[in-house]
């Protein structure tokens, strides 16, 4: 008679270089997007947890901030970030195929190191690299400087070799019961999720010089059963940067607001009726009670 195979579960940090593809990888896993997505660096500030339940096992993702050198406080507590969900089980690499290898490789290459768990590589965007003998390279390059267990071509936006991560994940989980329930998605409150939906908008509509210093705080919430009113105010740090955000006549800001309103209500199922404001915090960046504030525990009240 054949025994039942025992459960397993365990945390999975996805750590790599800025702008790998490590949250729209996080999304297609999970199966919900749980991690705002833009084409900048330093999209992701914060470690954000999503679960995947399969039957007989739970994995817990947790993408990181892309690994980079600190120059402000922002950006030494993100690295913190990435450094704390180090203590994992399984490391999972990402790499942009079609990106350079460059230093930044390598200062994310010696936080994996750190972790010491079982590692696995992938290269994303592999779809899009011609020659293929360009990947053949990239993979030797790599086999040469991380002993990987398994090297896995994959593109996280058209969800290929996905199969193929999911399997190689829970081979090296250990065993154990599940840690949350079969239904849980994320530890991001729906507060923090809405001020990162409006963050992302205005990193897809915003120039060069706007996104690294905007943050988003939702200052209320007001759910009436048949409309959730959100009230969030966009910080900048300069007041040229809030006359880019408000746009000629307001219009910058209307669409922003309706993009974030429309997909706020896709993700949390109601009608949204959102309000937004933009105010200047001068060298916000460098506060550690206003970055305390704008973090997903801030806004938890943890």
């Amino acid at each position: 008679m054949k025994r039942a195979s025992k459960h397993k579960a365990g945390f999975v940090a996805v750590l790599g270089r800025p702008n790998a593809g490590k949250s729209t990888l996080v999304n297609a896993l999970v199966g919900e997007k749980i991690a705002i997505v833009a084409s900048r660096p330093q999209t992701t500030r914060t470690a954000i947890q999503g679960v995947v339940t399969l039957p007989g096992a739970q994995i817990i993702f947790v993408d990181t901030p892309g690994i980079h050198k600190s120059t402000t406080l922002l950006n030494k507590r993100m690295m913190d970030t990435v450094r704390a969900s180090t203590e994992t089980d399984v490391a999972l690499f990402v790499v942009d195929a079609l990106a350079p290898f460059s230093d930044e490789d390598i200062h994310a290459l010696d936080t994996l190191k750190k972790t010491g768990a079982p590692a696995l590589l992938l290269l994303n965007k592999s779809d899009k690299v011609a020659p293929k003998s360009k990947l053949l390279t990239l993979i030797e390059k790599y086999k040469d400087l991380h002993a990987f267990e398994e090297i896995i071509p994959i593109s996280a936006l058209k969800g290929e070799g996905l199969d193929a991560v999911r399997k190689a994940i829970v081979d090296r989980l250990p065993q154990g019961p599940a840690l949350f329930p079969e239904d849980y998605l994320t530890d991001q409150p729906e507060r923090f999720l809405a001020a990162e939906i409006l963050r992302e908008k205005i990193l897809h509509l915003t120039h060069d010089e706007v996104p690294h210093s905007v943050a988003v705080m939702v200052d209320s919430w007001e759910d009436t059963g048949a409309v959730l009113k959100i009230a969030a105010t966009i910080f900048v740090e300069k007041p040229g940067q809030k006359v880019i955000l408000i746009g000629s006549g307001g219009e910058q800001l209307k669409k922003i607001g309706m993009r974030a309103r429309q997909e706020m209500e896709r993700t949390f199922g109601r009608k949204i009726f959102l309000s937004t404001f933009v105010k200047v915090q001068p060298n916000w960046r460098e506060q550690p009670e206003f970055l305390q504030a704008i973090d997903w525990r801030g806004m938890a009240g943890v």
